[in-house]
């Protein structure tokens, strides 16, 4: 079953953070994880919105995405994103279809 990496940003320091941006779709795709949604921008539909950027990442199973997230090669570039974004990342699975 598919799982989705979510993750809502704030970007703090946009030239810094572009390092992040580079440097990490490799690893996502070397996880078999791709991007359903990189930071366009949203149209609110109803309610208050305030999540300036919105990523949503597919992978194959919730251990691709954990693997994904927990590894080195991320864990490397993670404080590219941590120092330079405020926000949240979290892990769902989807629903069999």
């Amino acid at each position: 079953m598919a799982a989705y990496i979510i993750a809502h940003l704030d970007v703090t320091n946009p030239e810094a953070f572009e390092a992040y941006r580079d440097a990490v779709p490799a690893v996502v795709a070397d996880h078999g994880g791709r991007y359903l949604a990189r930071g366009a921008p949203v149209d609110v539909l109803e309610g208050d919105w305030e999540i300036p950027r919105l990523i949503i990442l597919e992978f194959p199973d919730k251990a691709a995405a954990e693997g994904f997230y927990h590894s080195a090669e991320y864990q490397e570039i993670l404080p590219l994103r941590l120092e330079n974004a405020d926000g949240a990342v979290v892990i769902v699975e989807g629903v069999e279809g």
